[in-house]
């Protein structure tokens, strides 16, 4: 009997499968010293699984239903509603009925319970069922809670629980339900708590919603609650709402709906020494399991009861420190342009390649900054690098600087070794003087090059523990490469001299953003070169109709093999395959190491291909690149020509030209670095696979792309023993898919507090949407949304709306005539591109993909920084 059904006292933490979430979260609950909890028991999964084994119809049904997509909504709802049927009309196995009968006869018959359930994969870390199922008031008599129990079971198929389990890949057969039956307590007020802000993520800010009456009224969006803000046993914020209804139970059974007396609609409903006790009890239950917490709670004659209490899966982790002092954590994903999570072999790959002080948090990387902000000319050094990389950063670290007392300052004569370290690892403060010799960008072109192709042919000859002894030496050359003074000297010389044009052309000659004209069309910028070249594999493609048609209904990353039965096909697959040995190594979000390359994955340029073919016409690469230059060559002539009728106009006009001269010749470069570093990524990480291959073979792993979700020293050991604990595996694999759900502040400190920028900006549109211009001019057209660059479905003129641009998005940047995105600076990918093609772009704009619909009209203001919706 006492597997069928448990009070909360004889629960076990190890009883999730026979109790669910909601129900072993109340178990604990109850064993906390001091803290209330109305008594009760669960029927567990035991029962609900003697209810329905011998079901034959049951088990046809949920075969039926495991076999159903999304899509299938018709047969969804029908095979539900027969499931639905069959539990409500199952006869509860006698011993259950028992069982629950005895607990009721201890507890008190007459009383009235709430009838909750509690499914074994409720509240898991990836996935919050909460509110998938039914809960029942105020329920009373054996008979009654015997029938809501029934509904319990029922509601495990309603439509919305059923799509939830197929669109989060649980098999309907694994989750089970278990229901709750709680003795009912009739509250004057009762709200919810959370131990952390779920607005900010600051985990001292504790929140608390509370109206009069039952919860439900609250849960279900039926009344607008009070909500005060505790921190530190300080009331620090009341907003105290207009009350115009409430939930009571009846003496009946049942509820009812109540209009509150006018006079108590706006009266506060916790007074100031309730809300303190509150907190203090929220506090007790935070620190009884260990993370932050969303608890239900009820006021019953000046005591609180604690109804439920589940972690908060939505706050953003805390990267981790090894000290109790005050952090500051900076996203390299917003500067990397990436703000996926990582899987942890791309983590770990990144790390052994920066030199910065890194840490992780849900999947992602994160620069400590305190040191740097403690000294005021570090400080200053990283402020500037900011307000030229993303603003927003910029002006969220001031907040925190002006904070008082956060982080400790140190005297500016202290000066700190990592000062010059700037977010990415690269030194931002030197001015190296660097001669304006395009030769020195073709010489660091070649020898990166050089040293790839040695990397390749030497790799060749690496397998088992030698591979990665061999892939760690082989970083260190990638390191010299990435941070040779002479490198960084060439962009920065360029990013001073469009600073310095865009400075002095404003004041000389009130002309704003000129540099961003004059950056089109420069040589050596691999990353433009890769959107144009695949204009010319089109042109290829375009003379051959079958060729065309076959590729419109690829689904199959073979279909080069197969591209040569057709006319045109060898010339095709040849230009394919020329344009992957060159640019194949790249992806959406390259700079994880585990992602698909194109190489790896082709058919995701067959849409681009297809789409040049239908939007340009032939030679249009060329075209375009020297429309580009025109237009940069014609304003240098016009600037040099009004230069020359200023005062010391010559002095002016012969200085510019330099700048210029300089701008053009080395700002192409700026892409290369990581060109070079993505092409080495993908060297070791075709060696990598051969060896996920043994391992599959020796059944160590189920699959080669295990290997992602271990480090790079973990894989080393694993190949080294052939021994692998793999669960490892898929817990790992679970808590990518709970990163993938956050979204990865800009700025967070080691509180948990998320601190948002804002720009400061006047004399804008009203309805404006705010942004950074990065790439000048005015553009109207059709807003296209675009989350997943395999979903690009784009015509010549629209304009692309996107949460991050990395290199590989190049590609689609030929058809458009302007760019808006959530993450992105001055001189970040999208940026340098934009200019380069001349598409006005605003970057770094919060929620620009919500903000803006598919398909709207948008006008994107790329001098100014804003975008408006028409």
């Amino acid at each position: 009997m006492g597997s069928l059904v448990l009070g909360f006292q004889e629960m076990e933490k190890t009883q999730l499968l026979l109790v669910g979430g909601k129900g072993l979260n109340l178990g604990e609950l109850s064993k906390i010293q001091g803290i209330q909890v109305p008594e009760g028991f669960c029927v567990t999964t035991v029962g609900f699984q003697k209810a329905i084994d011998q079901n034959e119809t049951y088990q046809a049904l949920l075969d039926r239903l495991t076999m159903l997509k999304v899509e299938d909504r018709d047969q969804i709802g029908e095979i539900s509603r027969k499931i639905r049927q069959i539990l409500m009309e199952v006869e509860i196995p006698s011993d259950v009925a028992c069982a629950v009968a005895d607990y009721l006869s201890q507890f008190g018959d007459e009383h009235a319970y709430a009838v909750r359930s509690s499914a074994t994969a409720e509240d898991l870390p990836h996935a919050s069922f909460a509110g998938q199922q039914d809960t029942y008031l105020n329920i009373i008599g054996k008979e009654a809670i015997l029938q809501h129990i029934s509904k319990c079971w029922a509601s495990l198929f309603t439509d919305r629980a059923v799509i939830y389990r197929i669109q989060n890949g649980f098999d309907h057969r694994n989750v089970c339900l278990s229901v709750i039956v709680q003795r009912m307590v009739f509250p004057q007020a009762s709200g919810i708590l959370f131990t952390a802000d779920p607005i900010t993520s600051n985990r001292k800010l504790l929140s608390i919603d509370a109206s009069y009456g039952l919860g439900e009224a609250l849960v279900s969006g039926l009344v607008t609650a009070d909500c005060y803000k505790v921190q530190e046993d300080k009331i620090v914020d009341k907003m105290i709402a207009t009350k115009k209804l409430a939930i009571y139970a009846r003496k009946e059974g049942g509820t009812e709906t109540v209009p509150i007396d006018p006079d108590q609609q706006e009266t506060q409903t916790l007074t100031e020494q309730q809300i303190l006790q509150l907190a203090r009890i929220g506090r007790q239950i935070e620190a009884y399991f260990g993370c932050p917490q969303d608890i239900e709670w009820c006021l019953v004659d000046d005591t609180f009861y604690i109804v439920q209490s589940r972690p908060i899966t939505t706050l953003f982790p805390i990267p981790e420190a090894n000290d109790q002092e005050n952090h500051v954590y900076v996203s390299v994903g917003h500067q990397q342009m990436m703000t996926d999570p990582m899987k942890p072999l791309g983590l770990a790959f990144f790390l052994l390649i920066t030199p910065a002080p890194m840490r992780k948090a849900g999947g992602r990387l994160f620069v400590d900054v305190t040191h740097q902000l403690a000294s005021p000319a570090s400080r200053k050094i990283l402020l500037n690098a900011m307000g030229q990389h993303d603003p927003l950063m910029k002006d969220a670290l001031m907040t925190i600087v002006e904070r008082e007392n956060f982080i400790k300052s140190l005297p500016d004569d202290e000066k700190i070794q990592s000062s010059s370290q700037s977010n990415n690892g690269r030194s931002v403060d030197f001015k190296t003087q660097i001669e304006n010799d395009p030769t020195i960008v073709t010489e660091l072109i070649k020898s990166s090059q050089t040293s790839i192709e040695e990397l390749k042919q030497n790799i060749q000859t690496k397998s088992g523990s030698d591979l990665f002894d061999f892939i760690l030496e082989d970083i260190q050359q990638l390191k010299k490469i990435l941070f040779n003074p002479q490198s960084s000297a060439v962009f920065m010389a360029a990013i001073d001299a469009s600073s310095w044009i865009n400075e002095k052309m404003e004041k000389w000659l009130g002309e704003k953003n000129v540099a961003d004209t004059l950056s089109q069309s420069v040589p050596n910028n691999i990353t433009s070169e890769m959107g144009l070249a695949l204009l010319d594999v089109a042109d290829v493609i375009r003379p051959y109709p079958e060729v065309i048609d076959y590729l419109e209904h690829v689904k199959d990353d073979h279909f080069l093999d197969e591209l040569v039965r057709f006319e045109g096909g060898q010339k095709t697959r040849d230009a394919i395959i020329a344009y992957l040995n060159k640019y194949g190594m790249r992806c959406a979000g390259e700079i994880d190491i585990t992602r698909s390359r194109w190489s790896e994955k082709p058919t995701t340029l067959v849409p681009l291909i297809l789409g040049n073919i239908k939007n340009f016409e032939p030679n249009a690469s060329n075209q375009k690149f020297e429309r580009g230059l025109r237009a940069a060559l014609k304003k240098e002539q016009e600037l040099l020509d009004r230069l020359k009728q200023l005062p010391d106009g010559k002095q002016k006009t012969k200085e510019t030209k330099r700048m210029i001269s300089i701008l053009r010749n080395f700002i192409g470069y700026r892409e290369y670095p990581k060109y070079g570093m993505i092409n080495r990524y993908f060297v070791y990480k075709q060696a990598l696979l051969k060896e996920a291959e043994k391992l599959v073979e020796a059944g160590v792993i189920h699959e080669k792309e295990d290997i992602y979700y271990l480090t790079f020293e973990e894989l080393g050991e694993v190949v080294r023993t052939n021994k692998l604990n793999y669960p490892i595996i898929s817990k790992r694999k679970d808590e990518y898919k709970l990163y993938e759900k956050l979204t990865p502040p800009r700025v967070i400190t080691s509180d948990g507090d998320i601190i948002a920028g804002a720009y400061k900006r006047e004399n804008l549109p009203v309805e404006a949407i705010v942004g950074l211009p990065v790439s000048s001019g005015v553009i109207e057209g059709r807003a296209r949304v675009i989350l997943n660059m395999e979903d690009a479905d784009l015509e010549v003129g629209d304009i692309l709306v996107t949460s991050f641009t990395d290199p590989s998005w190049t590609p689609l940047f030929v058809s458009i005539k302007g760019l808006v995105t959530e993450v992105g600076g001055l001189m970040t990918h999208g940026a340098v591109i934009a200019r380069e093609y001349g598409l006005p772009a605003v970057v770094g704009v919060e929620n620009a993909t919500k903000l803006i619909k598919d398909g709207q009209r948008i006008l994107v203001n790329g001098t100014e920084g804003y975008i408006e919706i028409l």
